[in-house]
C-alpha cells in the first residue's frame, strides 16, 4: 500500500512540475480543456526535440542501412482498406445502460459501471480510425482518415525509396510524426492520448534472416532506453501470444514499463512478415541485384512512442534530495545545457560580463540566463528543470577572467577560464547518445 501511495505521489509531482515549469500544459486549458489533450511548453518542446534528434542520429544518421521519410498525415483511404485497418483496427467497447459512459472492455473489472455501478452492455467492436472529410462536400466519397499509425507510408513509398536510393537488403526506412486514434482513453497524463507522436522504422530483410534481425533490434531498443536514463529493472520484455497480436504480426514483443499506474506498454517490436508489401504491391517490388530474383522482403518493425519516451524519461529523472528537486536528465536531452548567472543583478559590470558569456555560449549550446533572486534559488530553479551546468559570474571574474561552474548532480563547483568554456562544455555535452 505504501509503495502504491509513493507511486501515485511521484506521478502527481511529475505532472505538477511539468505544468509549473513549462514542460507540458493541458490543451485548450482556458476553455476548460479537451480530454486527453496536451501541449508541450517551452521546456517540453526542447526535451521533445532533443529526444527526436537523438533517436534520428542513433538510428538514421549513424547507420549506413537506414534512410528516412516524412509522409502526409492524411493518405488515400484505399491505403487503409488495403492494409486491413478499416476492417481490423478496433477495440472492444462496452457502454453503461444507466449513465451511457463508454469504456474499453479490457480496462473494466467486473460487470458493473466503474462510474455509477450501472449494468454494462456486451462488447461491440469500435473502429479507432479518426474520420474527416476532404473537400467542400461532406459525403461518403470525400471521407478520409487521419493516419492511426505511421508505418503504412513507409510501405507505400517502399518502391520510391528503393528506386531513388538503390539500397540493398537489409535496410530500413525510418519516420517520425503524429498519429491519431479515436479510442477510449483512461487518462494517465500523456501515456495514452488520441493525438500522439511515434518514432519507428520498417527494417526490410530476407525471410530466412528475420529471427536474427528481430533479436538484434530487441537489443538495440534496450540500449536506446538506457540512453534515456531508464533503469532497466523497471522494463519488462513481454512476448505477446497468438490471438492477442495485431492482425499483421507473426511475433510481437512489447517493452513494458513499471509506470506509477501499473506495468503497461512502452514500445513494441513486431515481425510483420511480408504482409504489408504483398497487400500494397501486386508484383514483388524487390529485385536481388546479383541473382535478379524478385521477391517480397519481410519486415521487422521497432516502434517507439515519443510521448511515452518523454514520460518515462521524466519519471526516471525526477529526484528529491533534501530541500531540492532535481531532474537528472541525460545531459544530451536537457532542455538547457547551461545557465549563466551574474552573482548580483544590481551590479551592471557583472550583468554585462555574464551577458557576454551567455551570448558567446548560445552559438553552440542551448543556454539560459537568470538574474532573479539569490544565487541559491537560481541553482535550485535550474536543478528542477534539469540544467546540467550553471555558470556564476562574480567579482573575481572581472579580475581573473574565470567563472564558477556548478554540476547539477554533484553540486560540486570549479573555476574555469572563460576562454576554455566552449571546449570544456564540448567534452561534457557533445557526446554521442
Amino acid at each position: 500500500m505504501k509503495q502504491e501511495k509513493n507511486n501515485a505521489e511521484l506521478m502527481d509531482k511529475v505532472v505538477s512540475l511539468c505544468k509549473r515549469r513549462g514542460f507540458i500544459f493541458p490543451g485548450s486549458e482556458i476553455y476548460g480543456g479537451l480530454a486527453n489533450s496536451f501541449d508541450y511548453g517551452p521546456l517540453g518542446v526542447e526535451l521533445k526535440n532533443n529526444i527526436k534528434q537523438a533517436w534520428w542520429k542513433r538510428f538514421v544518421h549513424n547507420r549506413d542501412d537506414m534512410v528516412g521519410i516524412d509522409a502526409a498525415l492524411i493518405m488515400n483511404p484505399k491505403v487503409w482498406q488495403t492494409s486491413g485497418h478499416l476492417e481490423n483496427f478496433s477495440d472492444p467497447l462496452i457502454e453503461c445502460k444507466k449513465c451511457h459512459n463508454r469504456f474499453r472492455e479490457d480496462l473494466v473489472e467486473g460487470k458493473k459501471c466503474p462510474d455509477c455501478g450501472g449494468e454494462l452492455t456486451s462488447a461491440k467492436q469500435f473502429n479507432l480510425m479518426l474520420k474527416t472529410f476532404l473537400g467542400p462536400v461532406e459525403n461518403q466519397d470525400s471521407v478520409v482518415y487521419f493516419r492511426p499509425e505511421i508505418a503504412q507510408s513507409m510501405f507505400v513509398d517502399f518502391k520510391n525509396v528503393l528506386d531513388t536510393t538503390r539500397r540493398r537488403l537489409p535496410f530500413g526506412v525510418a519516420s517520425q510524426g503524429k498519429a491519431f486514434r479515436n479510442e477510449i482513453t483512461p487518462g494517465n497524463f500523456i501515456f495514452r492520448t488520441r493525438e500522439f507522436n511515434l518514432m519507428e522504422f520498417e527494417y526490410f530483410v530476407r525471410e530466412d534472416e528475420w529471427e536474427k534481425w528481430f533479436e538484434y533490434w530487441k537489443k538495440e531498443m534496450a540500449n536506446w532506453l538506457k540512453d534515456l536514463g531508464v533503469n532497466m529493472k523497471h522494463v519488462h520484455e513481454v512476448e505477446i501470444p497468438d490471438g492477442e497480436r495485431a492482425h499483421y504480426s507473426k511475433r510481437t514483443v512489447d517493452f513494458e514499463y513499471e509506470y506509477p499506474f501499473g506495468q503497461k506498454e512502452l514500445y513494441g517490436l513486431a515481425y510483420r512478415t511480408d504482409f504489408d508489401l504483398k497487400k500494397h504491391f501486386a508484383e514483388a517490388p524487390y529485385e536481388d541485384p546479383e541473382t535478379k530474383e524478385k521477391f517480397y522482403p519481410h519486415v521487422i518493425e521497432p516502434t517507439f512512442g515519443l510521448d511515452r519516451s518523454i514520460l518515462v524519461t521524466l519519471l526516471e529523472a525526477y529526484v528529491e534530495e533534501k530541500e531540492r528537486v532535481v531532474l537528472k536528465l541525460p545531459v544530451k536531452l536537457a532542455p538547457y545545457k547551461v545557465a549563466v548567472f551574474p552573482l548580483l543583478k544590481n551590479k551592471p559590470e557583472l550583468v554585462a560580463r555574464a551577458r557576454e558569456i551567455y551570448d558567446s555560449l548560445r552559438k553552440d549550446f542551448t543556454v539560459a540566463f537568470d538574474e532573479r533572486g539569490n544565487i541559491g534559488k537560481r541553482y535550485y530553479s535550474q536543478d528542477e528543470i534539469g540544467t546540467p551546468f550553471c555558470i556564476t559570474v562574480d567579482f573575481d571574474t572581472l579580475e581573473k577572467d574565470d567563472v564558477t561552474v556548478r554540476d547539477r548532480d554533484t553540486t560540486k563547483q570549479e573555476r574555469i577560464k572563460i576562454k576554455d568554456l566552449k571546449s570544456y562544455f564540448d567534452k561534457l555535452i557533445n557526446v554521442a547518445i
